[in-house]
């Protein structure tokens, strides 16, 4: 456990202690950069589909890259067939995963107001949880955040182009291509109209075929994921307060409607996570990063009424609570535990 502590506690304590002016110092980003990308990129046996991700590796070996463009996530079959082709084992697959999600992760906390906030609460579920355990769809996860920095910067096609990139790893990321047009479109109606096709020609390209399992798998048979009510909540308690501080963060910050959306997806996970409490919590991934947005903004938000220093402990204990729950009571936790790492086995 002390390795996810550890993961945990420095991004903390440099949030707690490093003056705002020093925030965006690119030294520790580049030192927690590098210790991310190895710790999740070379972990063994370390996650719950860590055996099946392991499957998908082998199942690459001797195969033409004709057949591994048939793959469900195409991008998923490359990779690992490209992988397989230069002999690097399913830790070349984890590396890249675990750079684009690392990457993605420090260019959208460093956009925030308390960077290191952003950081520290990423790591108890999104870091260690996701990324360590859900490799694809952390790796459309990273794509999504480097999307929103440039979707606040108004770029949609380049928005629209990341969001394809991601489904082709995880075909769920789909879902998130009419958030940047609700957006950026000129006109509701107009909006509307363009949300339309392309959906329905994304939905066609990468998951018609797959559609029917997927609503077998995640609806029909109603597949039930452990904590998935938890962590539905730990996204609805930021979109709360969002709405709460919405006059606020209207003055002072240029995206408010990005968050809004994402606060509502939130709100209706929530309505609809007994029905379909897999297929919600798997969605809910994609909405964690409001969790970051708005706690690494609170402090500054609510700072008429609890000074900034107070409001980062606050945010600190609680996550650390987080943390601390998931590592000694989380059902499947006992697969992340011990961490292992395969450049450190053998070395007394």
């Amino acid at each position: 456990m002390l390795t996810y502590w550890l993961m945990f506690l420095i991004p903390s304590s440099l949030a707690l202690f490093l003056s705002r002016s020093r925030q965006a110092n690119l030294i520790p980003w580049i030192i927690i950069a590098v210790c991310f990308i190895l710790l999740i990129g070379f972990r063994f046996e370390v996650g719950g589909d860590w055996w099946a991700y392991l499957g998908h590796y082998n199942q690459t070996l001797g195969v033409s890259f004709p057949q591994v463009l048939t793959s469900k996530d195409p991008g998923h079959g490359i990779l690992n067939w490209l992988m397989a082709s230069w002999n690097l084992g399913v830790y070349g697959v984890n590396v890249v995963y675990g750079t684009v999600f690392t990457m993605g992760l420090i260019m959208f906390s460093r956009t925030q107001i308390y960077p290191w906030i952003a950081m520290a609460t990423a790591v108890p579920y999104m870091v260690i949880v996701v990324a360590m355990g859900y490799s694809r769809q952390s790796m459309a996860l990273g794509v999504f955040m480097m999307a929103l920095v440039y979707l606040r910067r108004g770029r949609l096609k380049t928005y629209i182009a990341l969001i394809f990139i991601g489904a082709l790893f995880h075909k769920t990321a789909v879902v998130l291509l009419p958030l940047g047009i609700l957006i950026y479109g000129k006109g509701l109606m107009m909006r509307l109209l363009m949300i339309i096709p392309v959906f329905y020609g994304a939905w066609d390209l990468l998951l018609a075929d797959a559609q029917d399992n997927l609503v077998r798998q995640y609806i029909d048979r109603q597949m039930q994921s452990d904590g998935a009510m938890i962590r539905v909540i730990m996204n609805l308690l930021p979109s709360v307060l969002l709405l709460l501080y919405r006059k606020e963060w209207k003055r002072d910050f240029d995206d408010y409607s990005v968050w809004f959306w994402i606060a509502v997806g939130s709100i209706i996970s929530m309505v609809v996570v007994n029905f379909a409490s897999t297929a919600v919590d798997r969605m809910a991934l994609y909405f964690i990063p409001i969790q970051l947005a708005v706690y690494s903004r609170l402090p500054y938000l609510a700072r008429k009424k609890v000074s900034p220093a107070t409001m980062k402990v606050m945010i600190v204990l609680g996550y650390m609570a987080v943390l601390f729950v998931w590592l000694n009571f989380a059902t499947h936790s006992g697969y992340w535990i011990p961490y292992q790492n395969i450049l450190l086995m053998g070395i007394e």
